[in-house]
């Protein structure tokens, strides 16, 4: 099997918040621990300034406080953003001059996307936009190694409110392996030497690349 081809679990981070300008801080700090923890930090500014653009039309066109919910979902080479809110009318772009109160969002939009466009739903409308991700992201070791470290956060009560910081997923990352290692000894393995033989084949699989 190709390492570039489908993985499973699908990763999927789904977001709702209130259309506010004090929550649009904690929601660009959701979007760039996600990104984070799938390896694909390296698209975390575009994506923030995407989603901040997008949010602010929120509240602006549909109301201050409006519930509305954001969507990212990885693919293997590009980065799916949805976000979705109750109104039904679709968003248009002003001119290419316009200034923010004309559909600024949308002219960045569609200047750092591959692919946008909108989507009316049963319930309102969903804008969303594709964003390449970082060659490195394709690497289905990275993948699955972010749907491991999301269900092991889960299996463990890790608090899906507070925003992990990098410290607290590298962390999260220690307690995995060691978790590993506790398994491999209580079956009569040799944690010293698996841990030998899984730094091997990075460093082998880090050359290859």
């Amino acid at each position: 099997m190709s390492e570039h081809g489908n993985f499973e679990p699908r990763l999927r981070c789904v977001m709702p918040f209130e259309a506010a300008p004090a929550e649009l801080w904690l929601l660009r700090k959701r979007v760039r621990c996600a990104l984070g923890q799938w390896g694909a930090a390296a698209v975390a500014d575009e994506v923030e300034l995407i989603v901040t653009e997008l949010a602010t039309n929120v509240v602006k066109h549909v109301g201050e406080g409006a519930a509305a919910t954001l969507v990212l979902e990885p693919r293997p080479d590009r980065l799916r953003v949805e976000l979705h809110d109750k109104s039904h009318v679709a968003p248009t772009a002003g001119p290419g001059n316009c200034d923010v109160e004309c559909g600024r969002g949308l002219h960045l939009l569609s200047a750092m996307s591959l692919e946008w466009g909108t989507l009316l739903t049963a319930t309102g409308k969903a804008v969303w936009c594709e964003i390449a991700l970082d060659p490195a992201f394709h690497c289905m070791r990275v993948q699955r190694a972010a749907a491991v470290l999301g269900e092991y956060r889960r299996v463990v009560g890790a608090d899906s409110v507070v925003v992990p910081t990098y410290a607290v997923l590298e962390e999260s990352v220690t307690d995995v392996i060691a978790d590993l290692l506790h398994w491999l000894a209580a079956q009569g393995g040799d944690p010293d030497d698996v841990l030998d033989r899984a730094q091997m084949h990075f460093e082998a699989e880090i050359e290859a690349a």
